[in-house]
């Protein structure tokens, strides 16, 4: 009988845990990796924010042009500072302001609208196209409107093109909205060094 009785110094030992040294190695490993992991978990995070306001800036655009084919008139579409960030939306009643009813975008945090000479040079984006083609970029990072006329074409007609990107942390990249004169919507990416790609 006494064989089979368990031995309380064995089973003592098995319910212990980890010993210091196994605890301090594990902790070690555990900083290592994550030290190795938070740049790149930074850089996917920033590219996120960047794709996500070049996408919600080009559904806004072509909203606002869906809007002027569908009411067959002329809409505008708004660009307003609101202290260091951008409101971006489409001015149904055309009076000139963005109305808390009207659909309308809020570019904030990290990523803001950039002015031209910022990001890289738009040369690769005039190479695909065409030669003839020019990109007013007037309204990047500046108050103003683009106006879609009833047929959803830009008017004047023009090629526009709206940077976004940080102003603090160039390296993450840069995106590029295009507007054709046909009211359609393209964007690109860039690395801080050029040169663009189109990528939707």
């Amino acid at each position: 009988m006494h064989k089979n009785a368990p031995n309380p110094r064995t089973r003592r030992g098995r319910i212990a845990g980890f010993s210091m040294v196994e605890l301090t190695v594990s902790l070690t490993v555990l900083m290592i990796l994550t030290a190795i992991a938070i740049p790149s978990l930074m850089r996917s995070f920033r590219t996120y924010q960047l794709n996500d306001a070049a996408a919600r800036f080009s559904d806004m655009l072509k909203f606002t042009r869906f809007e002027a084919v569908r009411r067959n008139t002329q809409v505008n579409f708004l660009i307003l500072p609101s202290g260091t960030d951008w409101i971006a939306g489409t001015d149904s009643n055309n009076n000139g302001s963005i109305d808390l009813t009207e659909k309308q975008i809020l570019i904030n945090g990290v990523v803001t609208l950039l002015p031209s000479g910022t990001p890289p040079s738009p040369a690769s984006i005039l190479a695909k196209l065409g030669a003839t083609s020019s990109l007013d970029a007037s309204r990047s990072g500046a108050a103003g409107s683009l106006i879609f006329d009833a047929r959803g074409a830009v008017s004047p007609l023009a090629a526009y093109v709206l940077y976004l990107g940080s102003t603090t942390n160039p390296e993450f990249g840069y995106r590029a909205v295009i507007l054709l004169p046909s009211g359609a919507t393209q964007i690109w990416t860039a690395p801080s060094g050029g040169p663009w790609q189109r990528i939707g």
